[in-house]
């Protein structure tokens, strides 16, 4: 039995205690938040679980597998770091952290004390991007020729911008997807760019075979978005997080008929990808399974992240 302590129990930390309290194979032990609100909310929630305000005195009290991190960005490099010298396995919402160095500072200490970094980037571990993955591997329609990328609508942070928010989706599945580490940037917009926590951005990127890459993202969008569109050869295939059930459709071309197409929807696995993320680090750390997303994949994110945050 894995034994976790989760800190933060904002926006996304209900989120994980949720799916870490139902995955077989772990112990929700503990959950900790400096916002005393929160922490009535979790202890309603969760009222065998212990509550500490104070996530350093729950770690030297308690002995802990896996800590998750689900607090703001800009606390990232510090708690990790602490966490990683008591030579405790981490999953941290992402980013890691916004600097190479830092990254491969932490990369480092994990590495001394024989422990592990898991980072969640949510959507790779989805079925349809699952699904979208076998289809390029496969050359099922043929090759593929360009994706785009629309993800819009998210609470406003202070302490990062909408690149590190949202883009970095868009980033670890292109990366995922093509299983490549280098990519090259074309061009990138963003909004009110001299403010630190700019709201708009949209990229243009490529591979090293020439595909065009375009990503559209915004906090500030009437309308909640996440959609991926990719075109092949022989056919179109939408991949929209936001449906329930028909998240995926494919749209192929009818030889000599003009824009006339074929709908296919097919089945694909709908487990919760904080759930299907759990079972994989479950996996990992029982030696069941050999880690997939490791220091270089999640290294080769923070660089092109950083790049791209510089132009």
């Amino acid at each position: 039995m894995i034994n976790v302590c989760i800190i933060g129990y904002g926006y996304w930390g209900p989120n994980l205690c949720r799916n870490f309290s139902n995955a077989n194979g772990y112990n929700l032990s503990t959950i900790c938040d400096l916002n005393n609100q929160n922490l009535a909310k979790a202890r309603k929630n969760y009222p065998g679980v212990k509550i500490y305000k104070n996530f350093k005195e729950a770690i030297n009290i308690n002995k802990y597998d896996l800590i998750v991190l689900a607090t703001p960005t800009s606390t990232h490099y510090t708690l990790a770091k602490f966490i990683l010298e008591k030579s405790i396995n981490l999953l941290v919402e992402k980013p890691l952290c916004l600097s190479v160095k830092r990254h491969s500072d932490l990369n480092k200490i994990a590495k001394r004390n024989n422990v592990k970094i898991f980072i969640d980037f949510p959507f790779i571990f989805s079925g349809s991007i699952k699904y979208v993955k076998n289809v390029i591997d496969k050359k099922k329609f043929g090759k593929l020729k360009s994706i785009e990328s629309y993800r819009e609508q998210a609470p406003v942070r202070v302490d990062t911008n909408v690149l590190w928010d949202l883009s970095i989706h868009d980033i670890s599945i292109v990366k995922y997807l093509l299983g490549e580490n280098k990519l090259n940037v074309l061009n990138i917009y963003k909004k009110d760019s001299k403010k630190f926590n700019y709201d708009q951005v949209q990229i243009n990127i490529t591979n090293s075979a020439g595909l065009n890459i375009f990503i559209k993202n915004n906090w500030k969008s009437p309308t909640k978005i996440r959609l991926m569109k990719f075109v092949f050869e022989q056919a179109t295939i939408y991949c929209d997080e936001n449906e329930t059930l028909y998240k995926i459709k494919i749209y192929s071309t009818i030889k000599g008929k003009f824009n006339q197409h074929t709908l296919e929807v097919p089945k694909i696995d709908l487990t919760e990808p904080l759930s299907n993320l759990a079972n994989y680090i479950l996996k990992v750390l029982t030696k069941k399974k050999s880690i997939i997303f490791g220091d270089n994949f999640n290294l080769s994110i923070t660089k092109l992240m950083v790049l791209l945050d510089k132009k």
